[in-house]
């Protein structure tokens, strides 16, 4: 997966269908390039593995800057269950592996 460098279309694919997952279709409290943003500067590069990890380090970790449905400034949560990371964590990884035979 570190070979494989996605384009920005690419990436932002990948960030919405996580987002997809993880809030549902309706609404998204969180924008594609806030999931895609690098909370450390070694996690920039555009391949398919940091491209995973920052989308996954994001959605667990939370506290990034949201709005509620009704427009409501809010932070996001962090996930606390066992469960919850789990069910994401092989979400995560089946989307990956997904755009791993899309592009190559």
């Amino acid at each position: 997966m570190q070979t494989i460098t996605l384009t920005p279309e690419n990436q932002h694919a990948y960030a919405r269908a996580a987002l997809t997952y993880r809030y549902g279709e309706e609404h998204h409290p969180i924008t594609q390039t806030q999931v895609l943003s690098a909370r450390r500067w070694e996690d920039e590069k555009s391949d398919l593995w940091n491209t995973f990890q920052r989308v996954q380090e994001n959605l667990i970790k939370g506290g990034l800057n949201a709005r509620s449905a009704q427009g409501k400034r809010r932070h996001t949560r962090a996930n606390q269950g066992i469960d919850g990371d789990i069910k994401l964590n092989r979400a995560l990884c089946v989307l990956a592996e997904n755009m791993l035979q899309h592009v190559s």
